[in-house]
């Protein structure tokens, strides 16, 4: 069995893609959402307003969006 390389990026939608799952415009829609945390908390210009949304309500929301989405991988690969 040949090792195929894995592609450097976070673009789960991409990765998502090679890994042949697929997504529904919904799925497509929070995957970009959650790519942008990476991007936000990397840059200092992005961090306050990431921050300003990351309530209580949004963090707990995100979290189980995330979980959601894990399990349902999980079932696809």
């Amino acid at each position: 069995m040949e090792k195929e390389e894995v592609p450097y990026t976070h673009d789960l939608v991409k990765l998502a893609e090679n890994a042949e799952i697929n997504l529904s415009n919904d799925q497509i829609n929070e995957l970009e959402e959650i790519k942008s945390y990476n991007l936000e908390a990397r840059y200092d210009d992005y961090k306050q307003e990431f921050y300003k949304k990351a309530n209580k309500g949004y963090t707990s929301m995100w979290s189980n969006k995330c979980k959601e989405l894990f399990i349902w991988i999980k079932t696809q690969i």
